[in-house]
């Protein structure tokens, strides 16, 4: 099963830009008459680009927005305010036989591989559901065997495809998950902590198979992930959000070796070293106070309760994710630099 070549689809191309995108959800009171007394601002004016054949890393705390940001992409959820574009059609403007359309080019992979999979259907049912809903993307006698063949694809025995996800180990489950996505042949595919629910050598299977999956498939990727080293293995770029935006992005050697944005810097020296003597020469970032709750966010920066850099500029202005004189990548610091310590 292999994709056709298009002389218009290239690499590199912008696939997905997203400008601005907002999603507060409503704080209301009262029983019979409620009202409106604040928000929770899940989403808060984030803007990024996807290219053809990358993979945008989008890391950060729990709670910073990043699965709320996947669902509004999905169109699972209705952004307050932002635009998206899917190779310039507008996302969140169409409807009817032009969503569905979108849709076809833009599947998701759950991060859990047992819950987003139906107990009492099939693998062959699961895999072919995509079919079922979208009639035209393969004749009706020809189901079966696309299934089979979308098996095969992700490393399953297709002679497997009467049994229940039950029966699968969570790394196989995963794989029926990624067969579901690749279904309908998308260009984009968002997966939201595809390996955290697996074992450490499960994850290093799953992350391989995305990655030749991807250059079978000409696919771009937007990867949701806790863990940075998973995402410095499969990334181009990466997006660093925290309270709702995102505070820096860059390529994988700009935010790993060159990071300007405290946050970020704090989360890098967060991360495990295997090598005693380099661990014991790094300096580790310890933040101080809580994550401040997204329905009242501090002014200015965001961060600045938590920031060892702060000043009342901070507190006064809020700083944009823009290039900076340390690193020509943006980041919404206004004191960005490089560590010396890296």
């Amino acid at each position: 099963m292999t994709a056709p070549a298009s002389p218009a689809k290239v690499r590199g191309e912008t696939v997905l830009a997203v400008d601005e995108l907002v999603k507060h959800f409503p704080i209301t009171q009262g029983v019979l008459f409620k009202r409106q007394i604040g928000a929770v601002r899940a989403v808060d004016g984030v803007s990024f680009e996807l290219r053809r054949g990358e993979t945008l890393g989008v890391v950060g705390e729990s709670g910073c927005g990043k699965s709320t940001l996947a669902r509004l992409l999905m169109r699972l959820e209705t952004p307050t305010a932002g635009r998206a574009t899917l190779e310039g059609r507008d996302l969140f403007a169409a409807t009817g036989s032009e969503l569905r359309r979108l849709r076809r080019n833009m599947q998701m992979v759950m991060q859990d591989p047992y819950t987003s999979l139906n107990p009492r259907m099939t693998v062959g049912d699961i895999v072919g559901e995509p079919f079922a809903i979208h009639p035209d993307a393969a004749p009706k006698g020809s189901r079966r065997q696309r299934v089979r063949e979308l098996l095969d694809v992700v490393g399953l025995n297709p002679e497997h495809i009467n049994r229940y996800p039950h029966q699968f180990s969570g790394g196989q489950r995963q794989r029926i998950g990624i067969a579901r996505a690749l279904a309908l042949r998308p260009e984009i595919i968002v997966c939201d902590e595809p390996v955290s629910a697996l074992d450490v050598s499960i994850q290093a299977q799953v992350i391989n198979l995305l990655e030749q999956l991807q250059d079978e498939f000409g696919l771009s990727y937007i990867f949701i992930a806790h863990d940075l080293s998973v995402v410095r293995h499969i990334c181009d770029r990466v997006a660093v959000m925290y309270l709702g935006r995102i505070v820096e992005i860059g390529t994988e050697e700009q935010i790993y070796q060159r990071a300007t944005h405290p946050y970020t810097q704090a989360l890098l020296s967060a991360v495990p070293v295997p090598d005693p003597e380099a661990r014991d020469r790094r300096t580790v970032i310890r933040l101080t106070g809580d994550v401040p709750s997204p329905a009242e966010p501090p002014s200015g920066c965001r961060f600045r309760t938590r920031c060892w850099k702060a000043e009342e500029v901070c507190a006064v202005q809020d700083p944009q994710t823009v290039p900076r004189a340390a690193d020509p990548h943006p980041s919404a610091c206004h004191f960005a630099e490089v560590r010396a310590d890296g």
